[in-house]
């Protein structure tokens, strides 16, 4: 059962089950690069009033001798929200004011959202502390979520890194997670999984 928080915009109910702060190990086995290993992940979720999710993810390897050594490999930060036109209503870009007064929308105009399969559109607008950025694109439907790069933009010095998909799913009160990458010159392939519980 998934459920709705008080007080939150109708853009978010479809992506609400995803809030709060979910950790938990999941393992990594990029075939291409010969590296496996486990990994510690902690993702958050979090709303402060607007019609997005911030999103923050950490991810350490676990040392191969089981000492208390870890890696870190990770840490993104983003927004994640559902894919609809920009009104007048709407802020942007940059400091530009809206230009017409913002009304709240219902569940009836979220409902009208829904595509042809019977999800949502969505986005996510993920940045990297290495200084890639990642714009995906896909959909949610019900305790899944979908979503592949639609741009990956990344500074003259990183690594090559050219594409994703990500799957996220609530099974059991848990949220499993899937991340397939193209990079280093391969095509794209698994990557990491994790099942994270939630902690908050």
């Amino acid at each position: 059962m998934i459920d709705i928080p008080t007080g939150l915009p109708a853009e978010l109910v479809p992506l609400s089950w995803l809030i709060g702060v979910w950790e938990g190990t999941g393992v990594i086995d990029y075939a291409e690069h010969s590296l496996t290993g486990e990994f510690t992940h902690r993702v958050s979720f979090s709303h402060d009033g607007g019609d997005y999710l911030n999103y923050s993810a950490e991810a350490w390897l676990h040392a191969a001798d089981d000492s208390e050594a870890r890696t870190r490999l990770v840490a993104e930060l983003g927004y994640w929200r559902l894919s609809r036109p920009a009104t007048d209503a709407d802020a942007g870009p940059g400091l530009l004011p809206p230009t017409a007064a913002p009304a709240a929308r219902s569940a009836d105009d979220i409902e009208r959202l829904r595509n042809a399969e019977g999800g949502f559109d969505i986005e996510a607008a993920l940045v990297h502390a290495d200084g890639v950025s990642e714009l995906y694109l896909g959909q949610i439907k019900g305790p899944r979520i979908d979503i592949a790069t639609d741009a990956v933009v990344r500074p003259a010095g990183a690594k090559n890194y050219a594409a994703a998909t990500r799957m996220y799913g609530l099974v059991d009160g848990h949220l499993l997670w899937a991340w397939d990458i193209a990079a280093l010159g391969y095509e794209l392939a698994a990557h990491a999984s994790a099942r994270l519980a939630r902690v908050d």
